[in-house]
């Protein structure tokens, strides 16, 4: 684990980097996407800060309330302390901020919805490096698997050999950002976003089952409940986007 490297004197944060890159990584193919579509590709741009300030501001919040019998104490400390983030609640504040974006720029249709998919699943994977890198916690449930590993140095340590679930996530959103890439112009209007959905949701529910994460109703935890959620909202959209589709002849997103 390296959860800090060295640069010339200045010490950067390995999970702070693989961010970073993540945002780079994601606005780099979302302004390709634009200039495919024939919009500005500037305003890929805009909407990529949208959505870094919307998710930080989300994941606070998000954590907060997730862990409100830690965080009362210290409300203003746990708001804008340098610890605590959490994916759904980035996702959610990324996606209310980018809307709110595109209704200001006259933005909000499907075809936007289907641009940033693919962006959305590249970030993710590189995103999960560096929860591996830095071992921030991330990591599963105690395994004998012979690519099992123990995080001793990391953000959050442990001797105890466990499941990599980082790794398992990366390889998952990384194809996944492949196959939405490759079917951009192929399907109907809302159908990408939708397979996106349901990619995301699965692979988070299957991941949970190897995590450490506390089992609330139902026997699932809480991101499972949400990964049903997205998954049942992506099934409906592909439904929506076919009927939609069938009906006026709309054969792809472009």
């Amino acid at each position: 684990m390296q959860p800090e490297i060295d640069l010339l004197g200045l010490p950067i944060k390995t999970f702070g980097l693989c961010f970073a890159l993540a945002f780079l990584a994601a606005g780099a193919l979302l302004t390709r996407r634009f200039r495919e579509l024939r919009w500005p590709a500037e305003q890929a741009t805009e909407a990529l800060l949208a959505a870094l300030v919307g998710g930080l501001v989300g994941a606070r919040a998000y954590w907060v309330v997730d862990n409100w019998s830690e965080a009362q104490g210290d409300l203003v400390g746990s708001l804008f302390g340098g610890a605590g983030l959490t994916w759904y609640g980035g996702a959610l504040g990324g996606a209310l901020a980018v809307l709110a974006w595109a209704a200001w720029r006259g933005r909000l249709d499907l075809r936007l919805l289907d641009a940033v998919a693919p962006s959305l699943a590249v970030g993710y994977a590189i995103g999960r490096v560096g929860c591996q890198v830095s071992g921030d916690g991330d990591y599963g449930k105690a395994s004998d698997l012979p690519w099992a590993m123990a995080y001793p140095n990391g953000v959050v340590p442990t001797d105890e050999v466990v499941q990599p679930t980082p790794i398992y996530e990366t390889l998952w959103m990384g194809l996944a950002a492949l196959v939405l890439w490759q079917l951009r112009d192929r399907l109907p209007r809302l159908a990408l976003f939708g397979l996106y959905l349901v990619l995301a949701g699965s692979e988070r529910f299957v991941v949970e089952f190897w995590r450490h994460n506390p089992e609330g109703s139902l026997g699932l935890t809480a991101a499972q409940i949400t990964s049903v959620g997205l998954m049942v909202a992506g099934a409906a959209a592909l439904v929506l986007a076919y009927r939609r589709g069938r009906a006026g002849g709309e054969p792809a997103t472009a």
